[in-house]
């Protein structure tokens, strides 16, 4: 037999008022299970195989050596890598990639895109990743390998994030880790230029980075101006990032709801 159990329990002390709850720092997805996204799959495939196929005629119509060194190639080589990751998450009803490496694959690629339209597209002689020194003509092989990888690309990863990714992923403490690889490519870039006999035929890619024609203090100048502004534009995603609406909405709504009690 056990004993009554009291009315009051004197020993035990008071409650100092309402305990206040602590606000919580995990994210919903880490609560909130995924779902299987079948558009933005396909979606993203679409974009890895544009930027494949722009990387693979390049290729074939060039030298690959010279080919595979410029930053417009590796940064559509990262885009479809990464573009194929998210795809595969998204079908499979997985957690998203990384911010910080899905926000560097977008800044990468958005650089290549307005370098080329604003640097180099209109540029004398005209630009070209192979020996040619004519424009390339409308819908023939380096036409459009540089429509895909400067144009096609960089608009369809910027379609991607801003309609089919949900926002405040990004953060300001990743902008200055996302500028080592431009630091990184840009000591390539002088490296490689000086490991080849001068005056060879494409021995510095990008008209802006040509020690010849500006010296290096003009080169470091122009690097300085265009890190300047990739920074910027890395600054302005993260902000747009937290500003722009969600383009995810799920049906339904997941949870409870506290009712007041009766009586």
């Amino acid at each position: 037999m056990t004993a009554p159990i009291p009315r009051d329990i004197p020993d035990l002390p008071a409650v100092p008022g309402t305990p206040v709850l602590m606000p919580s720092h995990v994210p919903a997805t880490a609560v909130v299970a995924p779902v299987r996204r079948p558009l933005a799959a396909r979606y993203r495939l679409f974009v890895a195989l544009a930027a494949t196929a722009g990387v693979t005629l390049e290729l074939l119509l060039g030298s690959p050596a010279r080919t595979l060194s410029y930053f417009s190639v590796q940064s559509n080589a990262f885009l479809a890598v990464v573009m194929a990751l998210s795809a595969h998450r998204a079908w499979a009803a997985r957690h998203p990639l990384p911010s910080a490496l899905t926000g560097a694959a977008l800044l990468y690629i958005l650089t290549t895109g307005l370098v080329y339209h604003l640097l180099l597209g209109h540029t004398t002689p005209p630009f070209s990743m192979t020996d040619a020194t004519t424009p390339p003509t409308a819908w023939h092989g380096q036409w459009t390998a540089l429509q895909l990888l400067h144009t096609v690309t960089p608009a369809a990863a910027l379609l991607d994030w801003l309609l089919l990714t949900a926002p405040g992923r990004l953060h300001l403490r990743q902008t200055a880790t996302w500028l080592l690889y431009p630091l990184a490519y840009l000591a390539f870039h002088l490296s490689r230029a000086e490991l080849l006999t001068p005056g060879t035929t494409g021995r510095y890619l990008y008209s802006f980075l040509d020690v010849d024609q500006h010296g290096y203090r003009g080169v470091l100048a122009n690097a300085l101006l265009v890190g300047l502004c990739v920074y910027a534009l890395a600054v302005l995603l993260v902000a747009l990032d937290h500003t722009r609406p969600n383009p995810i909405r799920r049906q339904g709504r997941i949870g409870f709801r506290l009712r007041p009690p009766v009586g």
